[in-house]
């Protein structure tokens, strides 16, 4: 099967570094018009970069509005957006509409991890969590829908995790709003269906990242996490992006409104481990 994406407009958010910026440079190996949103690109390469989380934390900083932004580190179009910021948002997506005339697939990636037991969170903290991960995938969403109602097609692409399907002590505030962003992505297309708008979401499990310190862990630990896995070894962000080229393929066109399992079996059964004679 050839997954022909030629020349299609792809935003990614939370592009700069870690998992967003390889789907950002996968879309644009395919042949993509890639347009890399994030709140800084004053970070390492995406190749030196450590990645972090299930997406670069975008837009849950102070600053507001967009730049396109110059240099060799990303083979595309940079444009700084805070995702949480209405304003933002909605001055990012004009200036990609304006450079492109359209947008053909949108990657909700931009989010970060709040951790902590519900006894000890702060109410900022569980706020700007929500403001980001579901509140970025909302504004996001919202404004890009008119551009591809307009077009009568388009794929929306929601980050969720793992978490969103079993969560884990700690997690209350990235757990509630990943699964919110699965209730959303299902209502929301729905709605869109009427103009073949695809809207789906990804449920990544365990990449090592700067943020998790998977892979630094001890070997004791490493083997415990491992053994959640149907396929036993780390996630890498390439395996994402194979699912998100497919998702935004015409190939994928009956697919929507579905939480997409891609953690390599985690918890698939009881002790998967068994069958790697563990």
């Amino acid at each position: 099967m050839h997954l022909d994406l030629t020349d299609r407009v792809v935003v990614v958010t939370g592009a700069a570094r870690g998992i967003g910026a390889t789907i950002a440079a996968r879309f644009h190996a395919e042949g993509c018009r890639v347009v890399a949103l994030d709140l800084a690109f004053d970070e390492p390469a995406a190749a030196d970069a450590p990645a972090a989380g299930d997406g670069s934390a975008a837009g849950d900083g102070s600053a507001a509005g967009w730049e396109v932004a110059a240099g060799a580190a990303l083979p595309f179009d940079r444009v700084r957006c805070n995702v949480a910021d209405p304003d933002s948002v909605r001055a990012a997506v004009d200036e990609v509409v304006a450079r492109h005339g359209t947008i053909d697939v949108l990657v909700n990636n931009a989010g970060i991890n709040v951790e902590g037991v519900v006894a000890d969170l702060q109410w900022d903290d569980w706020r700007r969590c929500m403001d980001v991960n579901l509140g970025g995938t909302f504004l996001m969403s919202q404004a890009v829908a008119p551009v591809m109602q307009a077009a009568g097609r388009g794929r929306i692409i929601n980050a969720a995790s793992f978490a969103a399907i079993v969560p884990s002590v700690g997690s209350a505030a990235y757990a509630a709003s990943k699964s919110a962003v699965v209730a959303f992505t299902r209502v929301l297309a729905s709605e869109l269906g009427p103009w073949d708008i695809t809207v789906n979401a990804y449920a990544p499990g365990m990449v090592p990242t700067a943020m998790n310190g998977f892979a630094t862990m001890p070997a004791e630990a490493q083997d415990r996490l491992l053994d959640t896995l149907s396929l036993r070894r780390w996630e890498t962000a390439d395996d994402v992006a194979d699912l998100l080229v497919f998702v935004a393929s015409d190939a994928a066109g009956y697919v929507t409104g579905t939480l997409l399992d891609v953690s390599g079996g985690k918890l698939a059964t009881q002790i998967p481990a068994r069958a790697h004679g563990r």
